[in-house]
Protein backbone atom coordinates (compact mmCIF):
# COMPACT_ATOMS: atom_id res chain seq x y z
CA UNK A 1 0.00 0.00 0.00
CA UNK A 2 1.03 3.46 -0.24
CA UNK A 3 1.47 5.14 3.02
CA UNK A 4 2.39 8.52 4.29
CA UNK A 5 3.98 7.95 8.12
CA UNK A 6 4.06 10.34 11.00
CA UNK A 7 6.20 9.33 14.04
CA UNK A 8 8.96 10.86 16.45
CA UNK A 9 10.22 8.70 19.41
CA UNK A 10 11.87 5.37 19.62
CA UNK A 11 8.65 3.68 19.93
CA UNK A 12 7.83 4.98 16.21
CA UNK A 13 10.86 3.04 14.68
CA UNK A 14 9.48 -0.56 14.87
CA UNK A 15 6.39 0.16 13.31
CA UNK A 16 8.43 2.09 10.30
CA UNK A 17 10.72 -0.64 9.84
CA UNK A 18 8.19 -3.60 9.83
CA UNK A 19 6.34 -1.48 6.78
CA UNK A 20 8.93 -1.36 4.84
CA UNK A 21 9.99 -4.85 5.46
CA UNK A 22 6.06 -5.94 4.53
CA UNK A 23 6.77 -4.47 1.34
CA UNK A 24 4.59 -1.35 2.04
CA UNK A 25 5.57 1.95 -0.68
CA UNK A 26 6.31 4.33 2.48
CA UNK A 27 6.28 7.97 0.03
CA UNK A 28 6.78 10.38 2.96
CA UNK A 29 7.69 10.38 6.68
CA UNK A 30 6.70 13.41 8.76
CA UNK A 31 8.31 13.77 12.42
CA UNK A 32 8.91 16.66 15.06
CA UNK A 33 11.66 18.60 14.37
CA UNK A 34 15.72 18.31 16.13
CA UNK A 35 15.87 18.94 19.13
CA UNK A 36 19.05 19.90 21.03
CA UNK A 37 20.27 17.24 23.33
CA UNK A 38 23.65 17.12 25.62
CA UNK A 39 25.50 18.90 27.34
CA UNK A 40 26.65 21.39 23.97
CA UNK A 41 22.45 21.46 23.08
CA UNK A 42 23.53 19.73 19.72
CA UNK A 43 20.70 19.32 17.59
CA UNK A 44 19.89 16.20 16.91
CA UNK A 45 17.03 14.12 14.71
CA UNK A 46 14.20 12.06 16.14
CA UNK A 47 14.67 8.31 15.86
CA UNK A 48 12.26 8.02 12.96
CA UNK A 49 13.88 10.50 11.05
CA UNK A 50 17.09 8.52 11.50
CA UNK A 51 15.78 5.31 10.12
CA UNK A 52 13.72 7.34 7.31
CA UNK A 53 17.02 9.29 6.18
CA UNK A 54 18.60 5.55 5.73
CA UNK A 55 16.48 4.40 3.73
CA UNK A 56 16.03 7.34 1.25
CA UNK A 57 12.77 8.16 2.50
CA UNK A 58 11.65 12.04 1.83
CA UNK A 59 11.15 13.58 5.35
CA UNK A 60 8.76 16.59 6.21
CA UNK A 61 8.87 18.11 9.93
CA UNK A 62 6.48 20.96 10.18
CA UNK A 63 5.66 23.22 12.92
CA UNK A 64 2.58 23.67 12.55
CA UNK A 65 -0.57 21.59 10.85
CA UNK A 66 -2.77 23.96 10.59
CA UNK A 67 -2.05 26.24 8.08
CA UNK A 68 -2.43 23.97 4.79
CA UNK A 69 1.11 23.61 3.91
CA UNK A 70 1.21 20.02 5.42
CA UNK A 71 -2.03 19.20 3.65
CA UNK A 72 -0.70 20.59 0.24
CA UNK A 73 2.27 17.98 1.16
CA UNK A 74 -0.31 14.78 1.40
CA UNK A 75 -2.01 15.59 -1.49
CA UNK A 76 1.18 15.51 -3.27
CA UNK A 77 2.15 12.44 -2.32
CA UNK A 78 -1.55 11.24 -2.41
CA UNK A 79 -1.37 8.04 -0.05
CA UNK A 80 -4.11 5.57 0.62
CA UNK A 81 -3.73 5.94 4.31
CA UNK A 82 -1.73 7.53 6.70
CA UNK A 83 0.19 5.85 9.95
CA UNK A 84 0.57 7.37 13.36
CA UNK A 85 2.69 5.85 15.59
CA UNK A 86 3.87 8.48 18.94
CA UNK A 87 4.00 11.43 16.27
CA UNK A 88 3.08 13.98 19.42
CA UNK A 89 0.77 16.43 17.69
CA UNK A 90 -2.52 16.50 16.99
CA UNK A 91 -3.83 16.16 13.22
CA UNK A 92 -6.71 18.36 11.82
CA UNK A 93 -9.50 17.78 10.58
CA UNK A 94 -8.45 18.20 7.07
CA UNK A 95 -5.34 15.88 7.39
CA UNK A 96 -7.81 13.19 8.90
CA UNK A 97 -9.80 13.58 6.24
CA UNK A 98 -7.34 13.39 3.34
CA UNK A 99 -6.12 10.06 2.33
CA UNK A 100 -9.13 7.80 1.04
CA UNK A 101 -8.49 5.05 3.63
CA UNK A 102 -8.12 7.34 6.74
CA UNK A 103 -5.87 8.06 8.90
CA UNK A 104 -4.64 4.96 11.40
CA UNK A 105 -3.02 5.42 15.08
CA UNK A 106 -1.08 2.57 17.09
CA UNK A 107 -1.50 3.44 20.20
CA UNK A 108 0.47 1.48 23.50
CA UNK A 109 -2.49 0.26 25.56
CA UNK A 110 -5.63 -1.62 25.58
CA UNK A 111 -7.99 0.93 24.69
CA UNK A 112 -10.60 2.73 25.73
CA UNK A 113 -8.14 2.27 29.06
CA UNK A 114 -4.98 4.76 29.25
CA UNK A 115 -5.68 7.62 26.82
CA UNK A 116 -3.35 10.02 26.50
CA UNK A 117 0.82 10.59 26.31
CA UNK A 118 2.02 8.25 28.97
CA UNK A 119 0.03 5.10 28.61
CA UNK A 120 2.52 2.45 29.36
CA UNK A 121 4.22 4.17 32.72
CA UNK A 122 0.45 4.09 34.11
CA UNK A 123 -0.16 0.69 33.41
CA UNK A 124 2.67 0.24 35.54
CA UNK A 125 1.96 2.96 37.87
CA UNK A 126 -1.41 1.09 38.23
CA UNK A 127 0.51 -2.65 38.69
CA UNK A 128 -2.02 -3.82 36.01
CA UNK A 129 -1.43 -7.54 35.31
CA UNK A 130 -1.90 -7.10 31.51
CA UNK A 131 -0.47 -4.35 29.04
CA UNK A 132 -0.97 -4.06 25.01
CA UNK A 133 -1.26 -2.26 21.88
CA UNK A 134 -4.20 -0.90 20.12
CA UNK A 135 -4.83 -0.12 16.41
CA UNK A 136 -7.14 2.34 15.23
CA UNK A 137 -8.58 4.88 13.46
CA UNK A 138 -8.15 8.37 14.01
CA UNK A 139 -10.94 10.81 15.52
CA UNK A 140 -10.84 14.23 16.44
CA UNK A 141 -10.24 13.50 20.17
CA UNK A 142 -7.48 11.95 22.00
CA UNK A 143 -7.43 8.28 21.22
CA UNK A 144 -11.05 8.43 20.92
CA UNK A 145 -11.29 6.49 17.02
CA UNK A 146 -12.83 2.66 16.45
CA UNK A 147 -10.62 0.27 17.15
CA UNK A 148 -9.32 -2.66 14.99
CA UNK A 149 -6.89 -4.93 16.45
CA UNK A 150 -5.68 -5.45 20.07
CA UNK A 151 -3.10 -7.24 21.01
CA UNK A 152 -2.07 -8.25 24.92
CA UNK A 153 0.90 -9.79 27.09
CA UNK A 154 1.50 -9.80 30.61
CA UNK A 155 3.28 -7.51 32.65
CA UNK A 156 5.88 -8.93 34.83
CA UNK A 157 6.11 -8.53 39.01
CA UNK A 158 9.39 -6.45 38.81
CA UNK A 159 9.35 -4.95 35.25
CA UNK A 160 10.16 -1.33 34.20
CA UNK A 161 8.22 1.06 32.59
CA UNK A 162 10.97 0.98 30.11
CA UNK A 163 11.27 -2.84 29.74
CA UNK A 164 7.40 -2.94 29.00
CA UNK A 165 8.18 0.02 26.71
CA UNK A 166 11.01 -2.05 24.86
CA UNK A 167 7.88 -5.30 24.51
CA UNK A 168 5.47 -3.22 23.41
CA UNK A 169 6.91 -1.26 20.77
CA UNK A 170 7.70 -4.78 18.95
CA UNK A 171 4.11 -5.85 19.74
CA UNK A 172 2.88 -2.50 18.14
CA UNK A 173 5.16 -3.16 14.87
CA UNK A 174 3.12 -6.80 14.72
CA UNK A 175 -0.32 -5.19 15.44
CA UNK A 176 0.43 -3.01 12.77
CA UNK A 177 1.43 -5.61 9.93
CA UNK A 178 -1.27 -7.43 10.81
CA UNK A 179 -3.93 -4.41 10.58
CA UNK A 180 -2.08 -3.54 7.62
CA UNK A 181 -2.91 -6.94 6.05
CA UNK A 182 -6.84 -6.22 6.82
CA UNK A 183 -6.63 -3.51 5.04
CA UNK A 184 -5.37 -5.01 1.88
CA UNK A 185 -8.14 -7.74 2.14
CA UNK A 186 -10.76 -5.19 2.58
CA UNK A 187 -12.09 -6.52 5.65
CA UNK A 188 -11.03 -4.10 8.28
CA UNK A 189 -13.55 -4.13 11.72
CA UNK A 190 -14.51 -1.00 13.41
CA UNK A 191 -15.20 -1.38 17.49
CA UNK A 192 -16.37 1.96 18.34
CA UNK A 193 -14.81 2.46 21.84
CA UNK A 194 -16.87 2.70 25.29
CA UNK A 195 -16.87 6.04 26.64
CA UNK A 196 -17.83 4.83 30.16
CA UNK A 197 -14.39 2.78 29.98
CA UNK A 198 -12.26 5.51 29.25
CA UNK A 199 -9.46 6.32 31.26
CA UNK A 200 -6.40 9.15 30.84
CA UNK A 201 -2.67 8.47 30.98
CA UNK A 202 -1.59 12.17 31.34
CA UNK A 203 2.44 13.22 30.68
CA UNK A 204 4.32 11.94 34.42
CA UNK A 205 5.77 15.28 36.17
CA UNK A 206 8.72 14.95 37.68
CA UNK A 207 7.46 15.86 41.07
CA UNK A 208 5.62 12.46 41.23
CA UNK A 209 8.95 10.92 42.05
CA UNK A 210 9.33 13.04 45.03
CA UNK A 211 9.19 10.15 47.80
CA UNK A 212 8.40 11.71 51.36
CA UNK A 213 7.86 8.45 53.29
CA UNK A 214 7.17 4.83 53.09
CA UNK A 215 3.80 4.73 54.65
CA UNK A 216 2.17 3.75 51.84
CA UNK A 217 1.46 -0.43 51.15
CA UNK A 218 4.87 -2.05 49.99
CA UNK A 219 3.19 -3.00 46.79
CA UNK A 220 1.88 0.67 45.37
CA UNK A 221 5.75 2.03 46.78
CA UNK A 222 7.30 -0.66 44.57
CA UNK A 223 4.72 0.35 41.25
CA UNK A 224 5.28 3.72 41.81
CA UNK A 225 9.58 2.85 41.49
CA UNK A 226 8.62 0.55 38.29
CA UNK A 227 6.49 2.99 37.10
CA UNK A 228 8.61 5.64 37.42
CA UNK A 229 12.07 4.00 35.76
CA UNK A 230 13.39 5.24 33.69
CA UNK A 231 12.06 8.36 34.23
CA UNK A 232 11.79 10.68 36.34
CA UNK A 233 12.83 7.88 38.95
CA UNK A 234 11.80 7.74 42.42
CA UNK A 235 13.84 9.96 44.75
CA UNK A 236 14.08 10.46 48.73
CA UNK A 237 16.06 12.58 51.06
CA UNK A 238 18.01 9.37 52.43
CA UNK A 239 19.36 9.54 56.16
CA UNK A 240 23.20 10.57 54.68
CA UNK A 241 22.05 13.83 54.28
CA UNK A 242 21.87 13.63 50.43
CA UNK A 243 18.82 12.20 48.16
CA UNK A 244 18.55 8.78 46.87
CA UNK A 245 17.47 7.90 43.84
CA UNK A 246 15.82 4.30 43.40
CA UNK A 247 15.99 2.64 40.43
CA UNK A 248 14.94 -0.83 41.10
CA UNK A 249 12.94 -2.96 44.23
CA UNK A 250 11.25 -6.16 45.05
CA UNK A 251 8.80 -7.09 47.24
CA UNK A 252 9.92 -9.11 50.32
CA UNK A 253 8.48 -10.36 53.78
CA UNK A 254 8.73 -7.82 56.77
CA UNK A 255 7.40 -5.48 59.11
CA UNK A 256 8.59 -2.35 60.77
CA UNK A 257 8.16 1.25 61.17
CA UNK A 258 7.73 2.98 57.56
CA UNK A 259 11.28 3.75 56.39
CA UNK A 260 13.15 1.07 58.97
CA UNK A 261 16.06 -1.08 57.65
CA UNK A 262 14.96 -4.46 58.36
CA UNK A 263 18.26 -6.69 57.29
CA UNK A 264 22.45 -6.04 58.05
CA UNK A 265 23.16 -6.24 54.57
CA UNK A 266 20.35 -5.92 52.43
CA UNK A 267 18.64 -2.82 52.07
CA UNK A 268 15.56 -3.76 53.11
CA UNK A 269 13.00 -1.04 54.15
CA UNK A 270 9.17 -1.10 56.19
CA UNK A 271 6.57 -0.22 54.44
CA UNK A 272 3.06 1.10 55.91
CA UNK A 273 2.43 -2.85 55.35
CA UNK A 274 5.27 -5.09 53.78
CA UNK A 275 8.46 -4.61 53.13
CA UNK A 276 10.70 -3.40 49.79
CA UNK A 277 13.90 -4.27 49.08
CA UNK A 278 16.14 -1.72 47.10
CA UNK A 279 17.94 -3.73 44.64
CA UNK A 280 19.57 -0.72 42.57
CA UNK A 281 19.80 2.81 43.83
CA UNK A 282 22.11 5.94 43.05
CA UNK A 283 23.09 8.27 45.61
CA UNK A 284 23.42 11.79 44.64
CA UNK A 285 26.59 12.24 42.60
CA UNK A 286 27.61 8.86 42.16
CA UNK A 287 26.58 6.19 39.90
CA UNK A 288 24.43 3.16 40.35
CA UNK A 289 24.57 0.74 43.11
CA UNK A 290 22.88 -2.60 45.15
CA UNK A 291 21.71 -1.54 48.17
CA UNK A 292 23.88 -3.27 50.35
CA UNK A 293 26.71 -0.94 48.54
CA UNK A 294 25.04 1.81 49.88
CA UNK A 295 24.17 0.75 53.12
CA UNK A 296 28.10 -0.23 53.58
CA UNK A 297 29.23 3.50 51.63
CA UNK A 298 26.49 5.62 54.02
CA UNK A 299 27.20 3.50 57.12
CA UNK A 300 23.38 2.21 57.40
CA UNK A 301 22.70 -0.54 59.69
CA UNK A 302 19.71 -2.90 60.71
CA UNK A 303 17.36 -0.74 63.05
CA UNK A 304 18.44 2.33 61.08
CA UNK A 305 15.61 4.35 59.15
CA UNK A 306 16.72 5.07 55.76
CA UNK A 307 14.78 8.82 56.06
CA UNK A 308 17.12 11.87 56.14
CA UNK A 309 16.80 12.96 59.75
CA UNK A 310 14.97 9.83 61.57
Amino acid sequence: MRVVFMGTPDFAVPCLRRLLEDGHEVVGVFTQPDKPRGRGYTLCPPPVKELALEKGIPVWQPTKLRDGSALEILRQLAPELIVVVAYGRILPKDILDCPPLGCVNIHGSLLPKYRGAAPIQWTVLNGDPVAGVTSMYMAEGMDTGDMILTMETPVEENETSGELFDRLMELGAECLSRTMKLFEEGNVPRRPQQEEEATMAPMLDKAMGQLKSFDQDAKAIHNLIRGLNPWPSVTIPAANGKNLKIHRSVLVAGSGKPGEILDSKKLVVACGSGALELTEVQPEGKGRMTGGEFMRGARLTKGDNLFRGE
